[in-house]
């Protein structure tokens, strides 16, 4: 119980007891006994009373306030509303020994009176009448919070998750055969449906009033090629077999193109779609694709260019010319003496004087997981279970953001804030055309025709806006990610590696195991693990 306080008439004098809180309550605040008694407008000492309340320990200690027996004293509550009026609470102090106690009506009465009329507590105000407490907050009312509904959304059919792994078998080997990469579909398949909005349902405070709230906005299907809407705009389906690729929130589906080997009998290879080759891509042939580029076999000097992720099951022989380009996400059985450049992950069983560039990280497991001489880049780092080689050529590390991202993500604000301030021009003008054709005011030819040109505009930069801000979320998660970067090595590091995270490096000195290395106050950290 809290520390409270009550005025005592007596026949000779008018006096107030001080109750000290028991160990689980608060203290007596002074200033509350003050305050009570101004607003009752019973005289008092106040230094007498700040005397007393020093000394206030265990025992109830009376202070007399002045001669004469006063007024009898009703039990009184004081009632405060939060700021957003969703809450209110009560204070309740004792009445003088010949003073009367409130009941629940008189409360509730008091309670309307200063405004509070919805949400009262039946049992907060119960648990007071069964135990009246003094000096202590209620919480007796309780507003109805807003219901803020969901946004419509799309329910894809199909996995979305673009950081697929290849499968770590219990041996210790990666298997590359089933990587699950490609969303294939067939003609006819449901590829995605429409989640209508559920509604929001207003809220209401303690004080009976109305609290507003936006109803949530609705969401709508978008699609590319090789894929059909139903009749009542809420699901899509593709009208070929191929696989599908979801850029943004627009889903289209590519046809694939098969090939047993990229040889002599086909040329060079140019196709908007995916590749899929049974076999090899021979000595200096070139793949370029728009999807994703899926080789079965072996990868000589030759080049694959693809706008999604590349695959080659049984590893390249780069002999020095090799080159690999992807937009999404690079995995290979090895590495050897190629050009790598991912705009995702790259995974492998090992790498071996090569050059490697991920946007994302670089993997290397699988049995013998190495990497032995060339450069391998990772923005946001490298794992890895040998690194280096104790006569091998030099072996070098980069983690860390990659610059590109920074230029491209400032490159893209830009662009926002000036499409914005093109909008915010345009609006005016295409206002106040709708609110005079709304009046039956027609607008000259040459009026009409800047006016249906402006509105092309808004209409092209509003689009501009929203694809540009998907892709500076993306870039942002790189860049965020990019200041964690770190090396991890779970078997050995051999020495004359050289490790850089961002503009720091480190030149590993004798040959060390299971470590990590980290940025850490402008320097490379190795940390054990």
């Amino acid at each position: 119980m809290n520390g409270y306080f009550r005025v005592y008439n007596g026949e000779e004098q008018t006096s107030v007891m001080l109750y000290p809180a028991d160990k689980d309550g608060e203290p007596l605040d002074i200033n509350e006994v003050v305050d009570y008694l101004g607003f009752r407008g019973i005289a008092y000492d106040l230094s007498a009373i700040h005397a007393a309340a020093k000394k206030l320990r265990d025992e109830p200690l009376e202070v007399r306030l002045h001669e004469g027996k006063g007024m009898p004293e009703q039990e009184m509550m004081k009632v405060r509303i939060s700021g957003d009026n969703m809450a209110a609470y009560v204070r309740f102090y004792a009445p003088s020994n010949d003073g009367a106690v409130m009941d629940r009506s008189e409360i509730i009465n008091d309670l309307k009176y200063r405004g509070v009329v919805f949400g009262i507590k039946e049992d907060a105000l119960d648990a007071f009448l069964k135990k009246r407490e003094y000096c202590k907050e209620f919480r007796i009312a309780e507003g109805k919070e807003c219901d803020k509904g969901e946004d419509g959304r799309v329910d894809y059919q199909f996995n979305t998750d673009a950081r697929i792994r290849p499968t770590l078998l219990p041996d210790g080997s990666v298997d590359f055969f089933h990587l699950n990469t490609i969303n294939n579909c067939k003609e006819g398949d449901l590829l995605a449906k429409l989640i209508p909005p559920r509604p929001a349902v207003p809220g209401t405070n303690v004080k009976g009033q109305n609290v507003p709230v936006t109803q949530p906005k609705p969401k709508s299907l978008r699609f590319g090629k090789n894929v059909r809407i139903s009749e009542d705009a809420s699901e899509i389906y593709a009208t070929v077999s191929g696989h599908i690729e979801l850029e943004g929130e627009r889903v289209s589906v590519s046809d694939v193109l098969m090939l047993t080997n990229v040889d002599n009998s086909t040329g060079d290879i140019d196709y908007y779609g995916s590749v899929q080759i049974g076999g090899n891509v021979c000595e200096n042939f070139t793949v370029k694709a728009g999807g994703d580029v899926v080789v079965d076999g072996v990868v000589e000097g030759a080049t694959i260019d693809a706008g999604g992720n590349v695959i080659i099951v049984r590893g390249m022989n780069g002999m020095g010319k090799g080159v690999i380009k992807a937009g999404g996400n690079v995995v290979s059985k090895f590495f050897e003496n190629a050009s790598v450049t991912s705009g995702g992950y790259v995974s492998s069983d090992s790498i071996m004087h090569s050059t490697v560039t991920a946007r994302d990280t670089v993997c290397v497991g699988g049995r013998r997981g190495n990497i032995i001489g060339g450069r391998v880049c990772a923005a946001c780092g490298v794992e890895v279970k040998n690194l280096g080689a104790a006569m091998g050529g030099d072996t070098i590390v980069e983690v860390g953001v990659d610059p590109g991202v920074k230029k491209r993500a400032m490159e893209l604000q830009k662009e926002i804030v000036e499409n914005t301030q093109i909008i915010k021009r345009a609006q005016p003008i295409l206002s106040g055309a709708v609110e005079k054709l709304k009046k039956g005011i027609k607008l000259p030819e040459d009026q009409a025709m800047y006016v249906k040109n402006l509105n092309k505009v808004y209409n092209a930069k509003k689009q501009e806006i929203e694809d540009a801000t998907s892709e500076l979320e993306i870039l942002n998660r790189q860049i965020e990610n990019g200041g964690n970067a770190a090396v991890k090595v779970y078997e050995d590091v051999y020495a004359g590696t050289r490790i850089v995270i961002g503009d720091v490096s480190m030149v590993v000195k004798a040959n060390v195991c299971h470590c990590r290395f980290v940025r850490e106050r402008g320097d490379v950290k190795m940390q054990s693990f």
